[in-house]
Parts: C-alpha cells; structure tokens; sequence
C-alpha cells in the first residue's frame, strides 16, 4: 500500500491536556500535515486500543485507515515517509543527542510532570475536573464522583505507582528545576533545543514542558519566575510552521552550552534505564534505583527497556570520537550503560503502521499484557 499523502487530514485522537497528545501534535504542525484532534471520551480510547493493540493516548488515525501509536516510533515512521521538512538531524552525533534528549523529555520528566498535576491540590482539583468533564464525558455519573474517582486513580497510578513518597518528593521537585536551569540559557540564544531549526529533541521535551509544566498552576510558576526563556519558547512553539525554518541550516554539532542538560541527563536518567533493563532481564517486578538523593522502587518497565536497547543502537553506530565526545558530557558510567551489550529479550515495537487489530492481547502504555 502506498503511503498515505500529507494532504490528507488525520485524526489525532487525544486529549488538550495529554502530555504525549501534545507531542504528536507538535510534530505534526513543525511537519506541515493537517490533522483534526479528536477529543477522547473512554469509549474512543478502547476503540482506538482495539484497533492497535494498546492501551495508549494518542492513537493517530491516518487518511486510509491505517494508525499509527506510540509518538517515538510514529515519528521515526512519519519521518522516512515524509522526509521534507527534515527533523531527525541527519549528522550522527547530533541525531543520537537528539534522540537522547526526547528520550529523557519521555520517559524522565514523566514523573515529574504527573506528581505536580496529581500531588498539588490546586493542581489537582484543577486536572481532574477537566477530565472528568472531558475524557469521563460519556460515564453516567455525576460530575463530582467523576472527579472523585479520577483523583483516586491518578494518584494510585502516578504517584504511588511511580514511587513517589514524601521522603523522595523533593528529588522529582528537583528533576524539573534543575532541567529547566539547564534549558532556560540554552532557548535564551536561539529558537531550538539544538539550533535554528527543530528535531525531536524539542518534541520531546515540549510533550511535558506544555501540556504539563506550562498548563498546571504549580509548575507554571514555577516555569514564570525561573525559566521566562523556557516559558516563551514553549508557547512560540505550538504555533510554528514548516516555512518558520525553511532556510535553516542543517543540525551538524551539538551545542556546547547543552552540556549541563546532557550531564543531568547521564546523572539521573541513564542509570535508571540501566537499573531497569537489569530488572526485566532478571524477570522482577520492581526495580529500585536512587536518582538525585531519592530513593525509588517502582515496577519495572519493558517500554523502558525497549527505550534503552533503542539508544544502544544508536549509540553503536557511532565512531570513537563522537563516543568520547559524549562521555565528556554523559560521564563514564552513562557512557558505559550505552555501550553495553543490546538485550535480545527486549519486547518488539508494533510494527507501523497498523492496519489491522492485532490478534494478541492488549497492552498498556508500560507494554504489559
């Protein structure tokens, strides 16, 4: 089947307020393909779940009927069908960083992200009347039970399920204000993350930086009074367009000045991935890890441990000097979790796009059956 042309418009079926919802989005815009957001009510989600085979938002239905999920390998796939306007850095070191970064933008900030929305109670009032205005629409229960039972899960899901105590609150506080230290002076000399032109480094740290930190009253001002670079950066780039970096040039180096988003990053991401693959392997279901003084214990991710294999990869096309020139950011022992061997145990991406329901039983966001 050939692929399907850009002119035709797609269904980004989601939510205003999705961290990932906002990612695909993005993307799509900075790419110049229509779409039309499709607002999510819980019958759209197990529709769209029984069409791919995951439990997930977003889920992108393209113009024939095909679909695509999961926003990394959705923009990997959109990205070799569509080439034009160029995203993915076409120089080794700068593609890998990149890729590094919207990795960390994932799957780090994550928790941040979700403790702000669901452990600050003006936040959370806020959040969880939305949704049950929003996403709990079609349930026919009054709206203040909606809230209740909306708050109950989100906060067994993600801030119990994601490990989060009173003892290690203050190490995911930091996690966001030290990535917003490191990004603030980078977006006060340029447009983008890496340069003049955009990559899927800022898509993935947009996923958070605007859904989350930029919408929910506590992070926002946070984001106000520390980071206006951050903040103005954010709101210019949900409305850009493909003509806004036309004539930019190519990504061929990565910028000195993201030395300390890449430390942080090796400090505080890369041993968890590590932590977590070694989990995986050894078939356990939790994994415990100390991450910025805070300690962890959550149950292990196979997404995540796809999410390594996928950056080893990446890293393992790379020649001496772009390996020692990473280390000089990541440090030797983030460098080492890069270089270690891929796992061949790791679980298969869905293969996109799909189109038709997969004959297996559905999984979650985290790959579980």
């Amino acid at each position: 089947m050939m692929p399907v042309q850009k002119c035709t418009p797609w269904r980004v079926h989601g939510l205003d307020l999705s961290y990932f919802t906002g990612k695909i989005e993005v993307y799509l815009r900075a790419k110049g393909i229509a779409y039309a957001l499709v607002e999510m009510d819980t019958a759209d989600f197990a529709a769209c779940a029984r069409a791919t085979g995951v439990r997930q938002m977003p889920q992108v239905e393209l113009g024939d009927g095909r679909w695509l999920t999961d926003t990394t390998p959705s923009i990997a796939w959109i990205e070799a069908q569509f080439p034009e306007p160029r995203i993915a850095p076409a120089a080794a070191l700068p593609g890998f960083v990149s890729r590094l970064i919207e990795d960390f933008g994932d799957e780090a900030l994550w928790r941040p992200a979700l403790y702000y929305r669901w452990a600050k109670s003006d936040d959370a009032r806020l959040m969880s009347r939305r949704i049950a205005a929003g996403m709990m629409r079609d349930i026919k229960l009054p709206l203040a039970l909606r809230r209740q039972i909306i708050l109950r899960r989100q906060r067994r899901h993600y801030l119990r399920g994601e490990g989060v105590t009173a003892a290690n609150s203050a190490a995911v506080e930091a996690l966001y204000l030290d990535t917003l230290a490191a990004l603030d002076p980078v977006l006060a000399t340029r447009p983008f993350v890496m340069g003049a032109r955009p990559c899927e480094a800022d898509f993935g740290l947009f996923a958070s930086m605007f859904r989350h930190f930029f919408c929910d009253p506590t992070p926002a001002q946070i984001m106000r009074d520390r980071a206006s670079h951050v903040l103005a950066r954010v709101s210019r780039l949900w409305a850009i367009a493909p003509a806004d970096f036309a004539d930019a040039p190519a990504l061929e180096t990565v910028p000195a000045d993201l030395a300390p988003l890449l430390a942080l990053i090796g400090r505080d991401y890369l041993p968890y991935l590590a932590a977590n693959a070694a989990a995986c392997a050894a078939g356990d279901k939790t994994v415990r890890y100390t991450v910025h003084g805070g300690d962890f214990e959550t149950r292990s991710n196979a997404y995540h441990g796809w999410c390594l294999d996928q950056l080893r990869a990446g890293f393992g096309v790379l020649d001496a000097a772009d390996r020692a020139t990473l280390e000089t950011w990541l440090g030797a022992d983030a460098l080492a979790v890069l270089a270690a061997p891929r796992d061949a145990g790791v679980v298969a991406a869905p293969v996109l796009p799909i189109a038709a329901p997969p004959e297996v039983p559905l999984r979650d966001r985290q790959w579980r059956r």
